[in-house]
Formats: structure tokens, C-alpha cells, sequence
């Protein structure tokens, strides 16, 4: 069987840990590759190999970083297949949605490919007679990234291109669970010019997440990932003195109205509730049924869902492929069976499913509750998993504080025609991520993701602007040139003149 090495200076690392996971194919349930668990030792390793290389990429100029992230997006877009193959085997969704989600993460590469424009100061030209003052974002130094495994590429890339861009070196710890990815963006990124010791990849689990977390020479360090984790993430790490950016967990409402465009709100929680079989931070997993909606909106999910097509990720006529592992899926079967015991009424039950020839694959099929009520755990919590929550509220109002209340705050969407309501949802909603008719409100690379209360740790959002911000430093100059007059030491607070 394989085993997947470390990339660490532009080199493939063995390492020397003795602690390996394996990886399996969810479809299948065959175990495929292992993946070895870093040492403390092999991150200082990745750290010392990323500091060393720190000096001369921080010298490079803005504009020779940006060519290289040129080359990169070139050599994604040639490897997209191949890419999303790997996705589709170790994480289970079907490969269009791999596809898609490498095209999200690819435009956060071309984002960053224009990162001499963005890293433009501000100048103010005499501010004193003689004075001129002008400010300046320089690199942080080696920062790292921990990633989830429900987006293997994207969330990535979400992270090292705005850093490496700005002047940082990275360290990537990838999930063990589908780490493949991570090493062929290492690979395309070297193919594309960039210089040993600039990137780099360590597999691991808490070991190596501790490690980068306590270690002196990191300076940031960005997560997504469930909250609690994402919490202890923000905790440690600033305890360490580093910058950190956390983003948790999520239980996302969709609030349609009365007045909605049903079909429209039907096809959307379809694929915002069940694509990716639930495994995304931004899928919809509570729908808030304003009124007569709830009866109509249930006449029109319940057979799509019965019917949804559920199969393996390389199968063309797929909708929604396994979950990632066996025991994700027994976690999720779990919160079925809660969900049964608090009293919802399980109009969908998607525990029975199974499918000939892949019977130890990790399916099950989709399932949808309905008369959820918010003192529910099936409400509270995140099940990360197919599973749809419909809660009935009477009016606008107790919908709006239903989604207020909750202790997430990452994504959430109103399906309407009445521009007002549309208006005061966006307006008066606590949530960092808001759509109108839009069920997955993920934003373009050009502004800013993340998500607000318990859902972010960290006061900058990622990618975009924010997350130029988040990988630079602010450095302002004050310059006089001496005209030969010396006025002889000033003892008092100076004041521009």
C-alpha cells in the first residue's frame, strides 16, 4: 500500500514517525493510502525549511510573486480532472461538485495574482514643511494553514495564495482523511516557479496541530473546521502571541416566505441541504417555513428527495455521493435516531439506503424532519450530514429571531418577492454570510468569507481584502531630509508645522 510522504522544502519527506491513518475510498470502503502522522520534530523541520526561505521571497518583488501565481491558476486549470479525481476518491462527493469546489478555490489564485495592486500603500506628500509620510504592508513571515477534509482544495486555497502572494512562506496540515490533494497543489506550485521551502505540506493529526501552534516562529495561523476545535485553535494560538483566524461550525437557515417562488426555493434547498451528502459549512440544514409556506414547500422536497439519485462520485447520474468515513456516518445515522427520539416527524428517513455492489461504502440517503422546534438537538447542533431540519414559524418576525438566536452565525438566506423583507432580513440578521434568493451565499474571491458569533474566531474574515489584511503587517514612515539647518534637540510631544 502507498504511503504518502511530507513536503517539506521542496523536498518528499518520509519522516520518521511511526504513527500512520489510513485513507479509504468512501465509496468502497477500501482502504487505498496511508497517511503518515507527523512527529513535533517534522513540523520544526517544515517551520525551519519555511523560515529559511522567508528572507529571499519577502525580497521578491510583488510582481514576480504575482507571475508565479500566474503560472499556478495555468496548471490548475490543466490538472482540474485530475484534481477533482483525487477529491472524488478519497472524500466521496460526486466530481462535478469536486470540480466546482476547485474552481472556488481557483479563483482566490487569481485573486491573488493581481497582489501588487493590492499591496499598494498610501502616501501623503508635506504633511509638515519638509515632512512626508507614507505606509506600507510587509509580510509576516512563516504562516500556516489547518484545513478541513470537506474541501480538501479549496479551503487551501483559500489561504496560502493571498499569503504566499503577500511575501509569506506557509506550512499546509491538510486533514488526514483525504491529505492527497494537498500534495499535488505542492507539486503544481513548484512546477510554477516557486522556490523551495516557500510551501510546504505536513501530515498530521493533534500532534502536528499543537506543534504549529505553539511553535515561536509561526506568526499566523488559519483554520476552518467544527467549533469547538476552532476555538482551542484561536485560544492556543494567540495565547502563543500569533495571529489567528478560526472558522467554526454552522447551522444555516434558509427563511422562506409565504410569497416565495416555491419551485425556486424547493430546487435551492434540494441542492444547498444535500449537496456534497451536507458536508460543507454552508449547506442550508434548516429551512424556516414563514406561514402557508411550510405545507407547500414539503409537497414539493418530499418526492425530490425520495428520488434523489445516490451513488458513488465518479457515476455521472450521482447527485450526492457517500459520506467521507464510517465513522462519520454512524454519527450522522446517530443524529437521526435523536432527532426520532425528541418527537420531529421523519418524513424522509434516509437510514435504510443501500446500493448494490457497494454495500461497504459509506451511504446513506437523505433525510428530512419536519415540526422541528428550536429546543431540539437536531436544531442546535451541527450534524454536518444529509439531513434537513423544516421549523414552522408563524411570521416574519419569529423567524428573523429564531435565525438571531441561534449560537452560529456563518450563512443563512431568505427567499422572497417582497424587496422590504428581503431588506430588513440582510439588515437586521447577525450573520456574516447573507443571501436573497441566493440558498449557498459563498462570496467571490474579491470580498471577504466568514461568519459571525460562534461560527469565526478572529476579527478578520478570509481571502479578499480581508485576508490581505490578516497576512500583512502595517508599517507607516514618517521621512524628512535635512536641509543643513539643525534646530538642536526637542524635548516636548512633536507637532507637524
Amino acid at each position: 500500500m502507498e504511503t504518502l510522504r511530507h513536503h517539506i522544502g521542496g523536498n518528499l519527506i518520509k519522516g520518521t514517525s511511526d504513527r500512520f491513518s489510513d485513507v479509504d475510498n468512501p465509496a468502497t470502503g477500501e482502504v487505498t493510502l496511508r497517511v503518515p502522522l507527523a512527529t513535533e520534530g517534522e513540523v520544526n523541520s517544515a517551520v525551519a525549511a519555511a523560515r529559511e526561505a522567508f528572507t529571499g521571497w519577502a525580497a521578491t518583488s510583488p510582481l514576480r510573486r504575482a507571475r508565479v501565481m500566474f503560472k499556478f491558476k495555468a496548471l490548475l486549470d490543466e490538472n482540474m480532472d485530475a484534481m477533482a479525481e483525487i477529491i472524488t476518491a478519497e472524500h466521496g462527493k460526486v466530481h462535478s461538485d469536486a470540480v466546482g469546489s476547485i474552481t472556488r478555490g481557483l479563483e482566490v489564485v487569481e485573486f491573488a495574482c493581481g497582489i501588487p495592486h493590492l499591496l499598494k500603500g498610501a502616501f501623503s506628500d508635506n504633511v509638515a514643511t519638509g515632512v512626508d509620510m507614507y505606509s506600507m504592508r510587509q509580510p509576516l513571515g512563516v504562516c500556516a494553514g489547518i484545513t478541513p477534509f470537506n474541501f480538501p482544495a479549496m479551503v487551501p486555497m483559500w489561504m496560502f495564495p493571498v499569503a504566499i502572494a503577500c511575501g509569506n512562506t506557509f506550512i499546509l496540515k491538510p486533514s488526514e482523511r483525504d491529505p492527497s490533494a494537498a500534495n499535488l497543489m505542492a507539486e503544481l506550485l513548484a512546477e510554477a516557479g516557486l522556490p523551495p521551502g516557500v510551501f510546504n505540506v505536513v501530515h498530521g493529526d493533534k500532534v502536528a496541530v499543537d506543534a504549529i501552534l505553539n511553535h515561536p516562529d509561526i506568526a499566523a495561523v488559519s483554520f476552518v473546521g467544527s467549533t469547538p476545535i476552532a476555538e482551542y485553535v484561536y485560544q492556543t494560538g494567540t495565547a502563543s502571541g500569533k495571529r489567528v483566524q478560526a472558522l467554526g461550525g454552522a447551522k444555516n437557515h434558509m427563511v422562506v416566505m409565504p410569497d416565495a417562488d416555491m419551485d425556486q426555493a424547493s430546487d435551492a434547498l434540494m441542492g444547498a441541504a444535500f449537496g456534497s451528502a451536507g458536508e460543507r459549512c454552508m449547506a442550508v440544514s434548516v429551512a424556516v417555513a414563514v406561514g402557508e409556506a411550510g405545507d407547500a414547500l414539503m409537497e414539493r422536497l418530499t418526492p425530490r428527495a425520495q428520488t434523489l439519485k445516490v451513488g458513488p462520485g465518479m457515476d455521472d447520474k450521482s447527485e450526492m455521493g457517500p459520506l467521507v468515513t464510517a465513522q462519520h456516518l454512524e454519527k450522522v445515522r446517530g443524529y437521526i435516531d435523536l432527532g426520532v427520539e425528541e418527537g420531529a416527524d421523519l418524513v424522509v428517513d434516509g437510514r435504510g439506503f443501500t446500493l448494490q455492489g457497494y454495500e461497504n461504502g459509506h451511504f446513506i440517503g437523505p433525510s428530512i424532519f419536519d415540526n422541528v422546534t428550536p429546543e431540539m438537538r437536531i436544531y442546535q447542533e451541527e450534524i454536518f450530514g444529509p439531513v434537513l431540519s423544516v421549523v414552522r414559524m408563524p411570521d416574519f418576525d419569529s423567524a428573523l429571531r429564531i435565525v438571531n438566536e441561534h449560537e452560529y452565525g456563518n450563512g443563512t438566506a431568505i427567499f422572497t418577492r417582497d424587496g422590504d423583507a428581503a431588506r430588513t432580513f440582510s439588515n437586521d440578521c447577525k450573520i456574516g454570510m447573507v443571501g436573497v434568493n441566493v440558498p449557498i451565499p459563498v462570496p467571490l474571491a474579491f470580498h471577504s468569507f466568514g461568519g459571525w458569533k460562534r461560527s469565526l474566531f478572529g476579527d478578520l474574515h478570509m481571502h479578499g481584502p480581508e485576508g490581505v489584511t490578516f497576512y500583512t503587517k502595517l508599517k507607516t514612515v514618517t521621512s524628512r531630509w535635512p536641509t543643513g539647518i539643525r534646530q538642536g534637540a526637542e524635548y516636548v510631544m512633536p507637532v507637524m508645522r
